[in-house]
Parts: C-alpha cells; structure tokens; sequence
C-alpha cells in the first residue's frame, strides 16, 4: 500500500488508474480498493484528488499561472471537475482562495497550516 501511496505522490499530475495502482501493490484492484481505505481512510480516487488539490493550492499562491493552466498541471481533465473538486475539499473556489492567500502576508509555513484541505 505504501508503494502504491508513494507513486501517486509522485505521479500524481499523471493519470492513473485503481488497476495499475493494484499492480504496483501487487494485488487485486477490488482488494487494493478496500486495503487503502482501511490503512488510509480514503479511497485511492480521492487520495489522489487531495493530492493534486494541495499541489494546485502551491501554485495558486506561489505563481501567476492561470486557474486553467493549474488545472491541467495537476493531472485534472476538466476545468469544471477541478473547480467542483476544489471547492468540495477546500471550501471555497480556486479563484477566492488565491484571492485570499495574496491578502494574507504571512510566512508559507503558517499559510500551508492554515489552509491544509480537510478531508
């Protein structure tokens, strides 16, 4: 499971899928399934979600780049599914939370404290 964890940390911006992640772990998709979610206390899909969510949540705050070029560089497919996904992890719109880092002029330790995703 760790195995499968540290690929999708790594990769995570690449698309993968519950099959391959099984691979990696060297089980079956439907036991990867149910094994990740009892050691991790999530699903595989929403894992990897929260991962590209807090990548985008960096780049928000650290760069210039567009909501749309951010959306693709983190390994969503759709602007609408990365908007819906954002705003369902960190309660606001990709848009208001970059509005809302610039305003806050604070050191990037405390900021990434503060605005680590819920589950």
């Amino acid at each position: 499971m760790l195995r499968a964890r540290d690929a999708m940390d790594r990769a995570y911006a690449q698309p993968l899928d519950v099959p391959a992640l099984a691979r990696i772990a060297c089980v079956s998709s439907a036991h990867f399934t149910r094994t990740f979610r009892a050691a991790f206390g999530e699903t595989p899909h929403r894992y990897l979600q929260r991962r590209r969510v807090e990548r985008a949540m960096f780049l928000l705050r650290e760069t210039d780049r567009s909501v749309t070029d951010i959306c693709f560089a983190v390994g969503f497919g759709s602007l609408g599914t990365f908007s819906r996904t954002f705003r369902d992890i960190v309660g606001r719109s990709p848009r208001a939370y970059r509005r809302e880092a610039a305003a806050a002029d604070v050191p990037t330790c405390f900021t990434m404290a503060w605005t680590r995703p819920r589950s």
